[in-house]
């Protein structure tokens, strides 16, 4: 037996007489699928030919070998989706769409689905669970300073509305193609800069954008979602999406409510939104990032709060309810190590979750046993998660060592583009 298979035998010894089956948790870990956004690889320009990005969010660093086609970011997403353990499903933006011919004829209201066959073809070919999509209501001349859904011009209202409706019939394609419904997440950065004269005017006239794009609405291969905001760069002030704006939509409209945990206060945190979100949803969807005093969007890491949000998934028996999707960017770093980093980090979240002696500890509240949920708690603080993850990730064929291939990858590929 090698030191690793012993280190695994041990652990799994470990866990179990605590009431844990290793084996049970891995399992399950592998089948909770994860949504990859694509924009990493490229800081999220797309292939429209915006050259820097409006609406609230910034990219940062100058970190060489960002794709600049779509050649290049398939090319990465498929080297670092093959560093990746378990299930996973790529997220697109509408700002991805491929136009080909059609570059510069056909605007965003007019998007079908044949100009995002190739993310279904590639997906497919490299054993996706399915693809995500996102309408993109930024970095477009059409944005009405900086307002979209909620304009007061009906041109650009109608505009917008538009692309929501074809973001909907494009998802229920991607849905039909994997035979699995499409995540839609509608975001919208509208918003101001400075104190508004009339906040309840943006309101009424998103809401009426969001019922006319939900008409749109194939109930049987999309899952429709809106995510709120607090506020973002230039719309300090005000957001019209705000948190209760969102979630009383969703609500009333019986669609999703998307959280990201950087779109909240800093003293919030979405860990303690989901169960109070699956008491009376039957999903929740996330947008997983991490904020650094703001919605910063750095690299997903396996730090307390993610922790957090994968424990109250698992523990409220919920992988099959809380829709998870990835959403950073950092142009600082490789732009593969940034991706890999997120998503096992996500992964190494739900095993630490499914590791735990869930029902042990929830007995143990509704016991009022406070004193030894408290000394349980601290407890598994020190388990042999490692020698666990180490063993999670040689049944899925890889190692902790992801950065010498990408490494690798970059000497031979990203120093040579230009």
């Amino acid at each position: 037996m090698s030191n690793t298979d012993a280190r695994y035998e041990s652990a799994k010894a470990i866990y179990a007489e605590m009431g844990v089956d290793t084996e049970a948790a891995m399992e399950k870990a592998a089948g909770i699928p994860i949504s990859v956004h694509c924009w990493q690889g490229d800081d999220v320009l797309g292939f429209e030919g915006a050259g820097a990005l409006t609406g609230g969010i910034q990219t940062t660093g100058n970190y060489p070998g960002r794709a600049t086609t779509p050649e290049q970011l398939m090319a990465d997403i498929e080297k670092a989706f093959s560093l990746m353990p378990g299930k996973k499903r790529l997220n697109l933006h509408a700002s991805y769409a491929l136009l080909g011919d059609d570059a510069g004829k056909v605007d965003r209201d007019a998007y079908t689905y044949k100009y995002f066959l190739p993310w279904v073809e590639l997906s497919k070919r490299i054993g996706m669970d399915g693809i995500d999509f996102n309408p993109t209501f930024f970095a477009h001349p059409k944005m009405n300073n900086g307002l979209t859904l909620s304009s007061p011009d009906e041109n650009t209202r109608k505009f917008w509305v538009e692309h929501g409706k074809r973001s909907l019939e494009i998802a229920a394609e991607l849905g039909k193609a994997f035979g699995k419904p499409a995540l839609v997440n509608i975001w919208a950065p509208d918003g101001f800069k400075d104190v508004p004269a009339d906040r309840l005017g943006p309101r009424v006239r998103m809401a009426k954008s969001l019922d006319e794009i939900l008409t749109a609405w194939d109930r049987k291969w999309v899952i429709p979602a809106v995510e709120s905001k607090v506020f973002g760069i230039g719309v300090e002030s005000y957001t019209v999406g705000s948190n209760e704006f969102c979630q009383n939509y969703a609500a009333s409209r019986g669609i999703c409510s998307l959280l990201d945990n950087g779109h909240y206060h800093p003293t919030e945190v979405v860990s303690d939104k989901i169960p109070s979100l699956l008491a009376f949803n039957d999903k929740v969807a996330l947008h997983v990032t991490r904020p650094v005093r703001w919605d910063s969007d750095h690299v997903v890491t396996f730090e307390d709060e993610l922790k957090e949000i994968a424990k109250e998934i698992i523990r409220n028996d919920a992988a099959d309810r809380v829709l998870i999707g990835l959403d950073y960017f950092d142009a600082s770093i490789n732009r593969l190590v940034a991706w890999v980093t997120g998503q096992r980090s996500m992964q190494k979240a739900l095993l630490y979750a499914l590791l735990l002696p869930n029902k042990t500890l929830s007995d143990l509240q509704d016991a009022s046993d406070f004193t030894q949920l408290m000394y349980m708690q601290e407890r598994i603080k020190m388990m042999p998660l490692s020698d666990v993850w180490a063993e999670y990730l040689s049944r899925a064929g890889l190692s902790e060592d992801y950065y010498s291939a990408i490494m690798e990858y970059e000497e031979k590929i990203l120093k040579e583009r230009k």
